[in-house]
């Protein structure tokens, strides 16, 4: 095991690195119709609690990148423990890509038109209040309008390549 520091990291030593770190998992969902799309993250945290906002980390290569500017709202699911079957569809598993990816789990519609996962333990309608470029992401930050929550679910983590369930405790 090589416990010794590496200079100037490529991109991929970051990338093998970064499998390391347990990742909670949630869903942006964007989009109307055809255009729906979302993906999984796990860069999502609270960013303030006045006024209630949250960040996301986004790669702007993503398919839902754009919609992100386009639609200026977008829907936060937390993963629960039984949420890995969404996740991975999500995360294009099988090619799943655009709306398809909702196909299969139920769903709730929210203000401004955002779509919020049923039976997510918890559960934001936001409105894109900035977006920040930075390298191959863009930092999403969103102010929350709506909230919704379900008791029970647990967490679907991500860590080391794969997605683990944490049942509710």
């Amino acid at each position: 095991m090589d416990h010794a520091p590496q200079n100037h990291p490529s991109p991929e030593a970051f990338k093998a690195a970064m499998r390391g770190y347990v990742g909670a998992c949630s869903l942006i969902t964007v989009g109307q119709g055809a255009e729906a799309n979302g993906l999984v993250v796990t860069t999502g945290i609270s960013l303030t609690a006045e006024p209630p906002m949250v960040l996301a980390c986004i790669n702007r290569s993503s398919s839902c990148w754009p919609l992100l500017g386009r639609y200026g709202v977008f829907g936060w699911s937390a993963l629960g423990e039984g949420h890995q079957a969404v996740a991975e569809r999500f995360s294009g598993v099988g090619g799943v890509k655009g709306a398809a990816r909702y196909d299969g789990a139920l769903w709730r519609d929210a203000v401004e038109g955002t779509r919020l996962l049923a039976d997510a333990p918890l559960a934001f309608a936001c409105r894109v209040d900035e977006m920040i470029d930075r390298g191959t992401h863009s930092i999403l930050i969103g102010r929350v309008l709506q909230i919704s929550t379900a008791v029970g679910q647990g967490a679907l983590l991500y860590w080391n390549g794969a997605y683990h369930g944490l049942p509710a405790g």
